[in-house]
């Protein structure tokens, strides 16, 4: 099997702590063909959609360590067609590029894309998680999107709470996600000029969600696969900052999902599979739903390191049975058209 991974460049992988180089050292170690491009190297040729990858060489032995696997992994250059892999494993770091989802239009009913294309296109920012609530659902908290500075100054008046959440619509990893307190009124409006309005007189949608008490002791990353939990984490917030992502400097900790996320999981499982988003991780706090993470979810490496496993295994282990189900549903059709063209 041979596996391209659309993602961020090699030179940029933390060795110690991404989940990208663990699926790429599950799929080695598996003696699959592994090849790395990024959105930029996106090509066409020919009217063929190519990408000017980065190949990894098959090793005779295979380090067990990411990092000593990282160092000692040989590649080389090469201009390969996209349709040619069997898998194109989605990467990329938000936000999302969306000239490369046209590229990859062109090989989407070739390859088993994860996550889907069109999963991708619905899912890439903090709106699909909106898609979850309604009068029905209590499982988000109580969410404003928009640019209007008047309308998010009112809506922060007449809140019940003391406290709220403001982010940029398109940010990730925690960046730019802050606690805002009605004691602080005066300057929420700079707050949104500087998160609204660009110099070049363009403007953002910002993100305003409730409060949810309990958020300062940190969130539950949880990792789906095939809209199923594999594994989950309680991610503590750093003594100097709110987030608790662990980029932003928080740690983290076992966790056994609650009745309540569980219940989560089921509900918000079967929407995600059925967008084609296989490989999903979620942010919750108190048992509501704050993020979904489709473009690049990690912990992997978190969560192998405090439960002693490999969740790895179980994402190309999947990757490997939709690539089988492809394949033998495209040689039952050939094997059944044969039989009408010989009759």
């Amino acid at each position: 099997m041979n596996i391209c991974f659309l993602m961020y460049p090699w030179e940029e992988i933390d060795p110690e702590n991404d989940t990208s180089l663990a699926l790429i050292h599950e799929c080695i170690r598996r003696g699959h063909g592994v090849g790395l491009c990024t959105p930029a190297n996106l090509t066409i040729r020919n009217s063929v959609t190519n990408a000017f990858c980065t190949v990894l060489n098959r090793m005779e032995k295979i380090p067990v360590n990411l990092k000593t696997f990282y160092k000692q992994v040989k590649l080389r250059e090469e201009m390969l067609p996209l349709a040619g892999f069997d898998v194109i494993f989605m990467r990329g770091n938000p936000p999302l590029d969306p000239i490369m989802l046209n590229f990859l239009d062109s090989v989407k009913d070739d390859v088993f894309i994860v996550n889907s294309i069109q999963g991708l296109r619905e899912a890439n920012n903090k709106l699909y998680t909106a898609a979850f609530g309604d009068s029905h659902s209590n499982i988000i908290p109580a969410t404003h999107v928009s640019k209007n500075k008047n309308y998010l100054i009112k809506q922060i008046r007449e809140s019940e709470a003391d406290k709220m959440i403001l982010k940029p619509l398109n940010g990730f990893g925690g960046s730019g996600v802050i606690l805002i307190e009605k004691s602080a009124m005066s300057n929420i409006k700079s707050l949104l000029d500087f998160y609204i309005t660009n110099s070049d007189g363009s403007s953002n949608y910002v993100i305003l969600q409730d409060y949810i008490e309990g958020a300062d002791k940190g969130d539950i990353r949880i990792l789906l696969l095939n809209g199923e939990p594999i594994g989950a984490m309680r991610r503590i917030p750093g003594t100097e900052d709110h987030r608790s992502n662990v980029s932003a400097g928080g740690t983290i900790a076992k966790h056994t999902l609650s009745k309540e996320e569980k219940a989560l999981c089921k509900q918000i499982g079967p929407k995600l599979v059925n967008d084609g988003l296989y490989f999903v991780g979620i942010d919750v706090i108190g048992g509501k739903l704050v993020e979904v993470n489709v473009m690049s979810p990690g912990g992997i490496t978190y969560m192998n390191k405090v439960y002693k496993t490999k969740l790895q295994k179980q994402v190309i282990d999947f990757v490997e049975s939709r690539v089988l189900d492809k394949l033998q549903a495209f040689d039952r059709r050939s094997r059944l058209r044969s039989e009408v063209d010989n009759a």
